[in-house]
């Protein structure tokens, strides 16, 4: 499987630089794993542009700006176990798992978790485990996390993910009662309680209770 050029590359690093992503250590991450990678079909030939593009189940891949924005918010270290709340096409997954120890993903829809963990198989990133699971209420058996990243928008942080976050821990995740008004925000919590940071206007799916009826 052939990667896109030099020229490509650079262009790409540079948008990501241009609309704020500057941590030398995400933009690395983010040369490192190929989005073309993670787009299929129609829309492959436009993986390298700064825009989301659709993938399967009616959801999307997030603008790679937005996700390394996002992955900057998170200051995941190198030894913190990450929870992702919708797998969607994998690509921040993947992201994720050349910054932490342990990133594990989950999706309520069958068909992007079963083609996701093929995809990390096939891409080697043993350190990633996507599940099918309703994220809203987070991934109990494995918490307390580090880090939560959510790519869906809810009306207010789940209760369930708050409480699954550690001491000192940070969730990064966009809040907002209709498609049109979002605004990303970032949580993290302190020993007193949470404190809140409004980080930037954003677009997502909503956060949907239950599992999808993808029926695959």
């Amino acid at each position: 499987m052939t990667g896109p050029n030099p020229e490509t590359i650079m262009q790409f690093l540079f948008a990501l630089r241009s609309r704020g992503v500057t941590d030398a250590r995400v933009l690395a991450a983010m040369e490192q794993v190929d989005r073309g990678q993670f787009v299929k079909g129609l829309f492959a030939e436009r993986a390298y542009e700064d825009t989301p593009l659709p993938i399967a189940c009616g959801q999307t891949i997030s603008q790679p700006s937005v996700v390394g924005l996002m992955t900057q918010a998170l200051d995941v270290r190198p030894r913190d176990t990450v929870l992702e709340v919708g797998t969607g096409s994998g690509y921040q997954a993947a992201i994720l798992s050349k910054l932490a120890r342990r990133v594990y993903t989950v999706e309520r829809h069958k068909r992007l978790v079963r083609e996701t963990g093929a995809l990390f198989r096939e891409l080697g990133l043993t350190n990633v485990t996507a599940m099918l699971s309703d994220g809203s209420f987070g991934l109990s058996e494995q918490a307390p996390f580090d880090r939560i990243i959510v790519t869906a928008a809810a009306e207010d942080p789940p209760g369930p993910l708050l409480a699954q976050l550690k001491i000192g821990g940070i969730m990064v995740l966009p809040v907002g009662q209709s498609d049109a008004v979002q605004t990303l925000i970032r949580v993290r919590r302190t020993e007193t309680g949470l404190d809140y940071d409004e980080l930037l206007p954003v677009r997502f799916v909503p956060l949907l209770e239950g599992l999808g009826r993808d029926g695959a």
